[in-house]
């Protein structure tokens, strides 16, 4: 499956003290991606966050690709997946430049420090505002370290 780690897990993974509770995801949104992004979240038993009981919905490939943005609860906790986060142009934007790391036994590609600024300062909440501020700091002090 094709994704990039954004949000404040992607921000902790860079060495930021933002707190969160959820993973934020951007995914690819071609064919096969959505079918395996639809499959792993039916595997967590994935349901969407917020909605009222009973509203019909159904988890597949064909519901992703009709939608952009979708919250879950899920077995293993909130999970966000945006297929164009703001301030980018979706998975083929951030995949470019997102390092990966070694998280939970995977390697997973993690949205860059400046990706992070970005859509923290284009999404323009004042949570959001605060955290792109924190990862400026984070930039400069990584930065500022010799390799």
């Amino acid at each position: 499956m094709k994704y990039v780690l954004i949000g404040g897990l992607a921000a902790v993974t860079h060495g930021s003290s933002i707190v969160t509770v959820d993973v934020d995801i951007c995914y690819a949104r071609e064919a096969d991606n959505l079918e395996a992004l639809a499959t792993a979240l039916r595997e967590v038993h994935a349901e969407l966050r917020s909605a009222p009981s009973g509203i019909p919905f159904r988890l597949d490939a064909r519901t992703l690709r009709a939608g952009d943005s979708f919250t879950f609860v899920t077995d293993v906790g909130a999970v966000d997946i945006l297929g164009t986060p703001s301030g980018t142009g979706g998975y083929d934007d951030l995949i470019r430049t997102a390092p990966t790391f070694d998280l939970f036994g995977h390697r997973v590609a993690v949205a860059s420090v400046d990706d992070l600024i970005r859509m923290k300062r284009d999404a323009g909440r004042p949570k959001d505002l605060l955290a792109a501020e924190e990862l400026g700091a984070l930039r400069d002090e990584i930065d500022a370290t010799p390799l």
